[in-house]
């Protein structure tokens, strides 16, 4: 399954890793049951699935609203992909 994941076009481009990288890697090892390897690889893998199950759920269920839970998942997420970015290259 590695083998078929998408190269980070920042990493090939410019030599840094993105926000984003490692969420593939993350998810394969969350399909391989490494629930602790999965969040040293990314922290925000689990907010991110979590985000993405809500959006889904805005789609289908229309009859609440989901704006608030979404925006504080989009924050929450972003906070943590930029704090765990920032210890992965200063510290």
């Amino acid at each position: 399954m590695e083998e078929y994941m998408v190269p980070c076009m920042n990493k090939s481009l410019f030599g840094v890793d993105c926000l984003g990288c490692g969420t593939q890697r993350a998810l394969n090892l969350l399909f391989h049951g490494e629930f602790v390897e999965a969040f040293k690889m990314f922290p925000a893998i689990y907010t991110t699935i979590l985000f993405f199950l809500i959006l889904i759920l805005h789609f289908f269920d229309k009859s609440r609203s989901y704006h608030k839970l979404i925006i504080g998942l989009a924050i929450c997420n972003a906070l943590i992909m930029i704090t765990s970015y920032s210890i992965k290259h200063f510290f």
